[in-house]
């Protein structure tokens, strides 16, 4: 039986309710397309997070990896093409969940300078459009923990030699999370319309074992 790890956060820095450990709440132990989703909620903190990733895919055995994150700002789900061997909270004004800040450091120094997502994004985006769901392919992951976590368990499946596809999926705030006043104005996304755009991606991946080629008319992402 094919297997997907679907990873999430819970609260962090300037987000009450993190829409990535509700989204991955709601998809635990879902069955799409013949395949199960087994979620776990990871610990957002530098290095222990890939960690706890590296720990649930020795368990779980997964065949496919999908880890989401929350980016405040983005009006629609974005699909990270790269993850990037650097790091820098400091430009966010940001500590982990256990008050670490990282500044100017890459996430191995023996590592390569990125990893692309083997996830097939350009498929995964256009199944949400046609779902009805705001989705795009965005180059820029940021260089907090969610880039971090991307990063280094590519390079684990990379050297461990592992038969695991795997990738990062950025959400939109809640609402009620944009509803806040130090957060009033921003871009949200409902968690059912992201449960809607998750699932459209997972038939995704268990449709296309390589990407397909059509153009991807996309925006600016931040």
């Amino acid at each position: 039986m094919t297997k997907v790890l679907v990873t999430g956060f819970d609260a962090f820095g300037t987000t009450p309710v993190n829409p990535a450990g509700s989204v991955a709440r709601k998809l635990d132990s879902v069955t799409i397309n013949g395949a199960t989703i087994i979620a776990k909620i990871v610990p957002a903190a530098f290095f222990k997070s890939i960690d706890f990733v590296k720990a649930a895919i020795k368990d779980i055995q997964p065949d496919v990896v999908i880890m989401l994150g929350e980016y405040g700002g983005r009006a629609m789900i974005t699909v990270e093409r790269i993850a990037n061997n650097f790091n820098d909270s400091t430009r966010y004004e940001l500590v982990d969940n256990e008050g670490c800040s990282v500044q100017d450091q890459p996430t191995d120094p023996e590592g390569p300078v990125g990893y692309y997502s083997t996830l097939p994004i350009r498929a995964m985006v256009k199944a949400m459009r046609v779902a009805g769901v705001p989705a795009d392919i965005s180059d820029t992951p940021g260089s907090f923990v969610c880039n971090h976590l991307m990063y280094g368990i590519l390079h684990h499946i990379a050297t461990a030699n592992l038969d695991i596809r795997a990738g990062w999926i950025h959400l939109p705030h809640l609402p009620s999370v944009a509803a806040l006043e130090s957060h009033l104005g921003a871009p949200s996304m409902s968690e059912e319309t992201a449960v809607a755009g998750l699932t459209a991606s997972i038939e995704a991946i268990l449709e296309h074992a390589e990407d397909i080629h059509d153009p991807i008319q996309s925006v600016w992402q931040i």
